[in-house]
């Protein structure tokens, strides 16, 4: 059952340890069939109990999982294995499109709004026992998510999205729990699921985002929480529509007690509105609305901004204090200054990525490729054979993103970035695709 591999240990602590060991070095392989607790227990001579700790232990760090009487196996991409690693390695020469980062000539200069921090700071330097928020950076966001129809609520600092929603989450579930999530989806937090004890539950999205139909089955499956990003979804570029925020506000009122979580990265480079699921009068009691500096202002900013109902952000902002304390008042007043001095113009870097992304769905389309892209700056391709896709493209000298990254449940697909696409890469890189996709049924394109 499990070849050469030997576990070990005593106490419940040192029996996980020991199949985590063999996870880490790859003698546990994704997928291998751990023992059963009474046949291990015997071997180890400790009582059952302490096994059951042991693997109870591994679940809720998402390096096992169990399914009743089919037993405990080693996670099919254990959290130990990040989704960014599932790529190819980009030979010189090979065109990079896979990497998901935003295009460096529409991120704003940092000179002039750090030095504006660190004259703040010599001014008077933040110490223990200041507010966690700035009053600039605070008034500032409130008054955005005013703009934008988000419900009143406090505003709380994270270190990017994925802080704020592993903060969230940990807050309102427990191990064991299940979430509701895109698919495809944003792989970061398909990692961060299981890696916190929780399970993930496909929520399929068309371009105006989840299919109300698709949440309601994963509400009655038994989510306890629904993740939903706003605009320029990470991979396939949907925008929640008007017309869709309501029926899924209508969906998530059968269910008040689940957390919602939206995720609008998409501020900043997107200019199609924004229509939040959360309201004045619900549809949950619990709800947060989370924007990152990522991808208007550059990703090593490492900041956010969230609100939503008193209790959340108190649990948020509360746990944060017992580790991190705060982000950093520097990076705070940095992006006060950037978001003051209009550094970032949301029209024009929305049309720079728009122009790529629709020059590059209207070449596809000319060679009879679908494809979906509606906002934010990647293009997400079905394909047929992902593994066979992803290797043709190689070869032709382009790097996509396969689709692997991105997917629970949903066909196979590839994820291309469009950032820095040169009008003239436009025609070659569809060509490659079409290629890619239907390498057998070549055909000229005069």
């Amino acid at each position: 059952m499990l070849g050469e591999y030997r576990i070990e240990g005593r106490r419940a602590a040192d029996i996980a340890a020991s199949v985590e060991r063999g996870v880490g070095s790859g003698e546990l392989e994704p997928g291998r069939l751990l023992p059963p607790m009474r046949e291990l227990a015997a071997r180890l001579g400790v009582n059952p109990n302490t096994v059951a700790a042991a693997y109870r232990m591994l679940r809720e760090r998402g390096v096992v999982e169990t399914a009743g009487r089919r037993g405990t196996r080693v996670r099919p991409r254990p959290a130990s294995t990040p989704r960014e690693a599932i790529g190819v390695e980009v030979p010189e020469g090979v065109r990079d499109i896979s990497t998901g980062n935003p295009d460096t000539s529409l991120l704003p200069s940092l000179r002039e709004a750090l030095a504006a921090a660190a004259d703040r700071h010599e001014r008077g330097p933040t110490l223990y026992g200041a507010p966690a928020v700035t009053e600039d950076l605070a008034r500032l966001a409130r008054a955005a998510f005013d703009a934008d129809g988000v419900p009143a609520g406090p505003v709380v600092v994270t270190s990017g999205s994925l802080d704020a929603i592993e903060r969230a989450l940990t807050a309102h579930l427990k191990p064991g729990d299940a979430v509701a999530v895109e698919d495809p989806g944003w792989g970061s937090l398909l990692d961060l699921i299981p890696a916190l004890g929780l399970r993930a539950l496909p929520v399929a999205l068309d371009d105006d985002g989840p299919l109300p139909d698709a949440v309601e089955q994963a509400l009655r499956q038994g989510a306890r929480a629904l993740v939903v990003t706003d605009r320029a979804q990470n991979p396939t570029g949907a925008v929640v529509s008007a017309e869709r925020a309501r029926e899924l506000r209508r969906t998530l009122a059968g269910h008040p007690d689940v957390l919602l979580i939206e995720d609008d990265h998409g501020h900043g480079i997107v200019d199609l509105p924004l229509h939040p699921l959360a309201g004045a009068a619900g549809p949950t009691d619990h709800w947060m609305l989370v924007r990152s500096t990522a991808k208007a202002y550059g990703p090593d900013l490492r900041l956010a901004v969230l609100t939503g109902d008193a209790v959340t952000v108190d649990r948020v902002g509360g746990r944060q204090r017992l580790g991190p304390g705060w982000v950093s008042h520097l990076l705070q007043h940095a992006v006060t200054a950037l978001w003051e001095s209009r550094a970032v113009d949301p029209v024009r870097t929305a049309r720079s990525y728009g122009r790529r992304r629709d020059a590059l769905l209207d070449a596809l389309a000319e060679r009879g490729v679908a494809a979906r892209g509606r906002s934010g700056m990647n293009v997400w391709v079905p394909v047929p054979d992902e593994t066979g896709a992803v290797a043709r493209l190689l070869h032709a000298g382009w790097a996509v993103a396969p689709g692997a990254r991105f997917r629970i449940a949903s066909p196979p697909g590839v994820r291309l970035t469009v950032s820095d696409l040169a009008a003239h890469e436009i025609g070659p890189v569809a060509d490659a695709v079409a290629s890619a996709v239907r390498p057998s049924g070549a055909r000229r394109y005069g």
